[in-house]
């Protein structure tokens, strides 16, 4: 925990952040169950939340929010962050050390105002407009739209997540990459290292559809970069950085993630193109029946990697029931 900085304020409470994916897993729930108690009982702390997340992390006030350290989106040692996390190439083995040295620079120099979060952005050492994070908090919004229908606060939350799909098409999109690019410090640098995440916008539904069959046929389905023997990889095989066998002992800089598949797997859905998603999920379940629940896999191989018995990579589980029509 230290190493993470994972300091609390109270007993029970952090102010580093992850991709907020509670008002999908809610909505997901409520939709299997219909217990609308239990929606009462948990809408008001996820709604707080949602809204400290504009007050708090949207410093410039365009809609999109921003990290402040890497592992607050859980990509860690992405290779698109190493510019700003000064990582430079070397020998595998420097990898993680050099990671920990930038992780501690971050923790030093947020240490005295980890009680007063507002004021980190500003520092700006690590002000991230994440692609894929933001991709989630608009599919979030969404979700807590339908979820607040009963207490009439839907429109509050449906135009937020409009306004959050409008700024990362007008701020994030690259109209001649055909792709979208996370968003670096208050200068807004575009960040131009091609990982899944410059795809995840396709998870939204209201995303313009030119640009959803741009990273569908251009990126998604180009076996140069994504669509590999088991996609999808997390950083494209074109990408000098590509790592499909975890040498550097780091994640997110190569290997395929079940959560990601399983997010792309609805997105493809909701942007008709159904077979694909199809596909997908056949090669998912295809790279787990002979690696097993594994953290991350190779994408060339199918072998899987890192831990053992990994939570989230039970979502193959949810593919194999919305093939089957039952998810």
């Amino acid at each position: 925990l230290r190493e993470y900085s994972i300091a609390l304020a109270d007993p029970f409470y952090t102010a580093t952040i992850q991709p907020p994916v509670v008002a999908r897993a809610v909505l997901r729930i409520y939709q299997a169950t219909g217990d609308e108690e239990f929606v009462r009982d948990v809408l008001p702390p996820i709604r707080r939340f949602f809204r400290w997340l504009k007050a708090y992390r949207d410093p410039d006030d365009d809609s999109l929010v921003a990290i402040i350290q890497p592992d607050e989106s859980g990509l860690d040692a992405s290779p698109k962050y190493d510019r700003l996390m000064r990582i430079t190439t070397g020998p595998p083995e420097e990898m993680r050390p050099q990671l920990h040295r930038s992780m501690q620079r971050l923790f030093d120099a947020y240490a005295p105002y980890r009680a007063d979060p507002a004021r980190i952005p500003a520092l700006d050492v690590f002000t991230w407009e994440d692609v894929m994070m933001n991709a989630i908090y608009a599919d979030g919004l969404r979700c807590l739209a339908k979820l607040t229908e009963l207490a009439r606060e839907a429109d509050e939350f449906n135009a937020r997540a409009g306004r959050v799909r409008a700024a990362l098409e007008a701020k994030s999109w690259d109209e001649q990459a055909g792709v979208f690019w996370d968003l670096a410090g208050w200068s807004e640098e575009p960040a131009r290292v091609l990982t899944f995440s410059s795809l995840f916008p396709l998870i939204l539904d209201d995303l313009d559809p030119s640009k959803a069959k741009r990273l569908i046929d251009e990126h998604l389905l180009n076996e140069r970069e994504f669509w590999l023997p088991y996609p999808v990889p997390s950083v494209a095989a074109t990408e000098p950085s590509f790592d499909p066998k975890w040498r550097t002992n780091t994640t997110w800089r190569g290997p395929t993630w079940v959560n990601v598949n399983w997010y792309l797997y609805w997105g493809l859905r909701a942007h008709g193109r159904a077979d694909i998603a199809s596909e997908l999920a056949e090669r998912t379940v295809r790279m787990m029946a002979s690696s097993g629940i594994r953290e991350f896999y190779d994408p060339l191989t199918g072998e899987g990697e890192g831990a053992r018995d990994f939570g989230w990579s039970t979502l193959v589980l949810d593919l194999i029931a919305a093939e089957r029509g039952s998810a």
